[in-house]
């Protein structure tokens, strides 16, 4: 989608940091007409995650945003806001969630294209959630790696939601369907294992990439207000919950867009020879996931 440069600069964009990140001020999510909602959209791509204090959408109104990007999630594993609107998930946490980097849902074989959050409650301190650049993460790579990684595949599964079947395998590397961009597209969270390599070579090459995917120079960080909502590419960006509200209450509620197939690169070779033993193999790896509580749940 497209803007005209008179319509964009309706709205008062503050880019956060040099990587990602903006905050929109000046708009009223419940009232975009189509100018507006193509120039939002815009934004939206150019700076990945979107933040819009003063808010506070009742649910239909966080279904409606929602849906203005297209079809909504309903998560199979994260309690829902009521029966009305099963659309919207709800993260309660006390003293911290689970601070992992992710992607959300690429165990799906269409993951989702973006995530509508509000803050419903918001800790007195603490609680900010983090977000990269995953096309700078690429980008910033070596000419040699970024070519190895574009003929590679990776499976992601749900064993931290305790569903270690639920799999699909995807491009290590992506190419978004709206800019063209290319970005990593691997988590420490759901990824379990490259397609084409060994166990050994799948383990170094992903520790590397998420180690450096996850840079302080690709980032964003965001400080909550309650009634504020964050918009962000799932496409191309990772994020982590910051968990460091000790005995405070923290309480988001989320509506996740439905995406595309994951495209990218042709594979370069087939799966690795004894890949049926490194299934095997990645079960104990898999249930010592499932075993640590701190899996339970998926904070963003």
């Amino acid at each position: 989608m497209t803007a005209t440069a008179s319509t964009r600069a309706e709205f008062d964009v503050r880019p956060l940091t040099g990587a990602c990140g903006a905050e929109v001020r000046g708009v009223d999510l419940t009232a975009l007409d189509a100018a507006a909602w193509d120039a939002l959209y815009a934004t939206w791509l150019e700076h990945l995650v979107l933040f819009f204090p003063d808010q506070a959408l009742d649910p239909d109104a966080h279904v409606a945003l929602g849906r203005r990007f297209g079809e909504p999630e309903i998560h199979p594993y994260i309690p829902k806001h009521d029966d009305e609107h099963p659309e919207i998930v709800v993260i309660d946490t006390v003293g911290g969630g689970v601070d992992v980097w992710h992607t959300d849902v690429t165990f799906s074989p269409t993951p989702p294209m973006a995530s509508v959050l509000q803050m419903i409650v918001n800790p007195p301190r603490g609680g900010d959630t983090i977000f990269t650049n995953q096309y700078l993460a690429y980008e910033m790579l070596s000419q040699p790696i970024r070519e190895l990684l574009d003929g590679l595949t990776a499976v992601h599964h749900a064993a931290p939601f305790g569903h270690p079947e639920q799999q699909a395998i995807h491009p290590v590397v992506r190419t978004h369907p709206d800019t063209g961009r290319r970005s990593l597209f691997v988590n420490r969270t759901f990824t379990s294992h490259i397609v084409e390599l060994r166990r050994s070579e799948s383990d170094a090459l992903l520790q590397y990439l998420y180690s450096w995917s996850e840079r302080p120079d690709f980032q964003c960080r965001y400080r909550w207000d309650v009634g504020t909502i964050g918009i962000w590419d799932n496409r191309c960006t990772q994020h982590y919950a910051v968990a460091d509200y000790r005995d405070e209450r923290r309480v988001i509620e989320r509506v996740t867009v439905i995406g595309d197939v994951p495209e990218g690169g042709t594979p370069k070779w087939e799966p690795f020879a004894t890949h049926a033993v490194y299934q095997q193999g990645n079960l104990a790896k898999m249930r010592s996931i499932e075993a640590d509580p701190r899996a339970n749940s998926i904070s963003k």
